[in-house]
């Protein structure tokens, strides 16, 4: 079992940064593949960031490229989500996800992983 704690939401102007953290415990190791999806109301859960416990590349969705980073703390079992120059579009829940990879496999879709935080809201003003 994994257990993921989402914080750092909030409300920020266009334009404006927020970092999102993401503590997890439980059964991780090495082989995790840490994700972060995001939901809009009546919208589908969109894939925003993924990397590996282990190290190594990132990955990213297209809408956030170049404006969001995702990072780890391997010591503090922590994944952050560094979000700059916010949109109103990037108003969503977002949520924090795990699933194990022992080939190092990254999933962009969010029904791959079996792990999910509780979410934290991010809401942008224009």
């Amino acid at each position: 079992q994994v257990q993921l704690v989402e914080s750092g939401g909030g409300l920020v102007q266009a334009g404006g940064s927020l970092r999102l953290s993401c503590a997890a415990s439980g059964r991780t190791d090495s082989s995790y593949v840490m994700g972060w999806f995001r939901q809009a109301p009546g919208k589908e859960r969109e894939f925003v960031a993924a990397t590996k416990w282990s190290g190594g590349s990132t990955y990213y969705g297209d809408s956030v490229k170049g404006r969001f980073t995702i990072s780890r703390d391997n010591a503090k079992n922590t994944v952050y989500l560094q979000m700059n120059s916010l949109k109103p579009e990037d108003t969503a829940v977002y949520y924090c996800a795990a699933q194990a990879s022992p080939w190092g496999r990254v999933w962009y879709g969010w029904h791959e992983y079996e792990y999910w935080g509780q979410g934290t809201q991010v809401a942008v003003s224009s």
